[in-house]
């Protein structure tokens, strides 16, 4: 079932979340907890997102089911990911209840990728396949990875590998499995992410907790809330880091051999708590949940809090703001952004429920130097929220992917769409 907060009487007052980032945090309880889920109405035609002054935004392509993420084949070509929760009857009745069919699909996942192919680089496919679907072996897919000839995807519940060749439009073969990963009896957070260190001698895996502070048990929460390190034939799976509640996005910082991941925190302590969050990944590290967030700062809803755990909890580098449901993760690629966008994070914000009024729906940029954060993040794509007011927005920015050509990619999953966005400098 959807997580449930009290339902909103009127529009509360909240401080804004464009760009906090001084970690001056509220107590749990300041603000009342509310479920606001948004209304996405879509996009007229000719309508797309606003970027600032030098770029131009168009449509890449549409007609997609929930796409959520992308990954870029060495030949250019472009494959996407369609898929979703999986909604029962009773599910998809809590979901009209509470108003969360308005913002997002609530059908069953597609468990299909779609490959794009642009053969004359005019910014725009010409060729669309189904490359993998439910006959292949895809069940809930989210990251995508390419090593050698292998092409690997990670299921809700498995990460699984298929023979490639560069090319080719559609794998034929069943996937190979390499590792079970956990779903559980909850699976609140399904979505698995896969990326491969430099020397791709390494897989690294994300995986969400089953529940929102471990309330279903932390039998439930096994290989959960952490992210995976393997081998490429699935040997030697073993934790990497822990206490990451729902990490989605990650990227390697350039110039690095710094792994980076975008963390969803918490619900139902308030507004503006817990901030999503940007952080470098640490060997062994430990981030706080379920037992604390930022640090030391205790969830008061925790019985048994760890304070051997507690401790040692890290503190992450960038505050995203909170509720904003910090998803995609892209580093700068190249030099065909302008300067001011050529080092640093752009991070696709898919947008809040547990806060009035909204937060994310948008895409920011967090400037780096010498692979650390060097200024707080701002805006970089937006005109998603239509009427704040009335919690009216056109979409939902999910996944991103810079193209060959330097152009940056943002999938929209509730519209079908993908955006692409291009420099004029």
């Amino acid at each position: 079932m959807f997580a449930c907060a009290q339902k909103k009487e009127e529009k509360t007052k909240a401080k804004s979340t464009t760009s906090i980032n001084d970690n001056k945090l509220p107590k749990p309880f300041a603000s009342e907890s509310v479920t606001n889920y948004s209304n996405v109405i879509g996009w007229k035609e000719n309508e797309t997102p606003k970027a600032p002054a030098g770029f131009t935004v168009s449509k890449y392509a549409g007609g997609f089911e929930n796409c959520r993420w992308m990954y870029v084949l060495p030949n250019g070509d472009v494959v996407v990911a369609e898929s979703n929760s999986n909604y029962s009857f009773p599910k998809q009745l809590g979901a009209k209840i509470i108003g969360a069919g308005k913002s997002n699909n609530v059908s069953n996942s597609a468990d299909r990728i779609i490959l794009l192919r642009d053969a004359d680089k005019d910014g725009k496919p010409e060729i669309r396949e189904t490359f993998l679907d439910k006959e292949n072996g895809l069940n809930q897919p989210l990251g995508m990875l390419l090593i050698g000839d292998w092409f690997y995807v990670a299921n809700t519940n498995a990460v699984l590998r298929f023979p490639y060749k560069s090319g080719q439009t559609k794998i034929t073969e069943k996937g190979h499995k390499l590792v079970d990963l956990p779903e559980g009896k909850v699976n609140r957070h399904w979505t698995r992410n896969i990326i491969a260190n430099a020397d791709n001698s390494k897989i690294f895996i994300a995986v969400g907790s089953a529940s929102n502070i471990a309330e279903e048990g932390l039998n439930e929460e096994i290989l959960r809330a952490d992210i995976l390190e393997m081998n490429p034939d699935g040997s030697g799976l073993r934790v990497f880091a822990s206490g990451l509640r729902n990490p989605v996005g990650m990227d390697w910082a350039p110039g690095t051999q710094t792994l980076w991941t975008t963390v969803n925190e918490r619900d139902e302590l308030g507004n503006d708590l817990v901030p999503d969050y940007l952080t470098s990944v640490k060997e062994n590290g430990f981030y706080g949940w379920p037992y604390s967030y930022w640090g030391q700062n205790i969830d008061p809803r925790i019985k048994d809090t760890k304070p051997e755990l507690v401790k040692k909890t890290i503190v992450p580098e960038v505050d995203l703001g909170s509720h904003t449901a910090s998803l995609g993760l892209a580093f700068s690629k190249g030099k065909n952004f302008p300067a001011k966008y050529q080092n640093g994070a752009f991070i696709a914000q898919h947008g809040s429920w547990n806060r009035d009024p909204l937060s994310g729906y948008k895409v920011v940029f967090v400037p780096f130097s010498n692979g650390k954060p060097s200024g707080k993040m701002q805006d970089f794509l937006t005109g998603f929220i239509v009427d704040p007011q009335k919690d009216k927005v056109r979409g939902r920015p999910v996944g991103l992917a810079f193209l060959q050509d330097g152009s940056l990619l943002v999938t929209d999953d509730k519209t079908g769409t993908i955006w692409r966005v291009s420099s004029h400098k």
